[in-house]
């Protein structure tokens, strides 16, 4: 079965390929079933191997070049001006590149996938945002990683993949008051949950606005819950409250294409 992804129109310049892919497709079986693309998980090397290959396939690159980090929620980013095996990436959330032909993918299971393009300049970005990161300040260094290498903000388009929903996402008091320890106008982003002291944390809204500072020349969101739609996305939360034994990660990838040889007339 091939992977099935979701593109946004303001990616779909001539010389980018990207896709917010989801778990359908895919060789992986059990509580990975699809296309799972986390060797992180306990999934089976030469499946998670596949179905990478799968997507890379699709983003029209070869299998190598689509590449990842090793996140760890931080506001790390990497310049990718070279490609590399999953098991000698390097630690970060985000990538930045100018070469055509490499893929940069951020693989997530609720938290929050952001491509970025200056399709004009030739500069992509990819990002993981989840609450830590995006307070530390991921999408903001990936913006600046950008325009270190010729990217110009009012060119930038930056989508918001797949991600938990608010409605989805109950936090702890605990969780909120880190927030309201950095800015406690960040309390808009928490709206009140059935149980006491507890919150609703709106992690889409939070990096759109994020994003919006920014100057950029577009932001969006494509408004997908990857809690409630089990069908298409792996989620970490909802496996913790099935109690299953594991989980799968998609995958959000970004390429530039290389520019069309000039026939002499």
């Amino acid at each position: 079965m091939q992977p099935r992804s979701i593109t946004h129109a303001e990616l779909g310049a001539d010389r980018l390929a990207h896709g917010f892919f989801t778990r359908q497709g895919g060789i992986s079986d059990g509580v990975h079933e699809g296309l799972n693309c986390g060797y992180g998980s306990d999934d089976v090397y030469e499946c998670v191997a596949q179905n990478r290959a799968l997507v890379a396939r699709t983003l029209a690159v070869a299998p190598e070049a689509l590449i990842t980090v090793h996140q760890f929620h931080s506001a790390e980013v990497i310049l990718a001006d070279r490609t590399w095996p999953y098991d000698q990436a390097p630690r970060g959330d985000a990538m930045v590149c100018t070469r055509p032909g490499i893929a940069l993918g951020i693989l997530t299971a609720d938290c929050a996938p952001v491509l970025f393009a200056d399709a004009k300049g030739g500069v992509i970005g990819a990002a993981h945002a989840g609450w830590r990161g995006a307070l530390a300040g991921v999408l903001e260094a990936t913006v600046q990683a950008m325009e270190d290498q010729g990217a110009r903000r009012d060119r930038i388009v930056a989508v918001i993949g797949p991600c938990i929903a608010q409605a989805s996402y109950e936090v702890g008091p605990e969780f909120q008051a880190e927030f309201i320890a950095v800015d406690p106008n960040l309390a808009e982003y928490f709206a009140p949950s059935s149980r006491a002291d507890h919150h609703q944390f709106d992690l889409a809204g939070f990096v759109l606005a994020r994003l919006a500072g920014l100057g950029l020349g577009q932001s969006h969101d494509l408004g997908l819950d990857t809690y409630t739609d089990d069908s298409r996305f792996y989620s970490y939360r909802r496996t913790c409250h099935r109690d299953e034994s594991d989980y799968g990660r998609q995958i959000s990838a970004i390429t530039l294409l290389p520019e069309p040889e000039k026939v002499c007339p």
